[in-house]
């Protein structure tokens, strides 16, 4: 990315909430691979009617997920917020990712945070989120070639 890093990329980085990383085609397949295990435990938290746990595996699915990209891209995050902003620049911004994904991206983030620390949950949202974290492994396998 040389001197043509985008400005939210450069704030993240002097902020030293995103650094430049080198990761191996193993740490990817393993975020991708902690992705879908997360998926799962998502579905049988679902059918055991664990809702708060399905939440939290549903929002972590795609937490691998994104990382997964972050890394093929040459950076990791040191906050959660830090992977949705650089999501956006380096993904949605450059038309390689759809913008919906980013949006349940952060739909799931706040989900995961009540059920964490609020006690506050429901089947509804742990089953909506279960599908967009299926949805979102799916694209990202796509963009990444799996």
């Amino acid at each position: 990315m040389g001197d043509r890093v985008a400005p939210p990329i450069r704030r993240l980085i002097e902020e030293r909430k995103l650094t430049k990383f080198r990761a191996s085609s193993d740490m990817i397949e393993k975020e991708l691979e902690g992705a879908q295990y997360d998926l799962n435990g998502a579905k049988s938290s679902l059918e055991r009617e664990d809702y708060k746990w399905a939440t939290v595996q549903g929002y972590y699915s795609m937490f691998h997920a994104a990382r997964a990209l972050l890394y093929t891209s040459g950076y990791r995050e040191k906050s959660h917020r830090a992977l949705v902003t650089a999501l956006n620049e380096l993904y949605v911004k450059t038309g390689k990712l759809e913008s919906d994904h980013l949006e349940n991206l952060k739909y799931a983030m706040d989900l995961r945070e009540e059920a964490d620390y609020s006690m506050t949950f429901s089947e509804t949202g742990a089953r909506e989120l279960a599908r967009y974290a299926e949805a979102f492994l799916t694209r990202v396998k796509e963009i990444l070639g799996k």
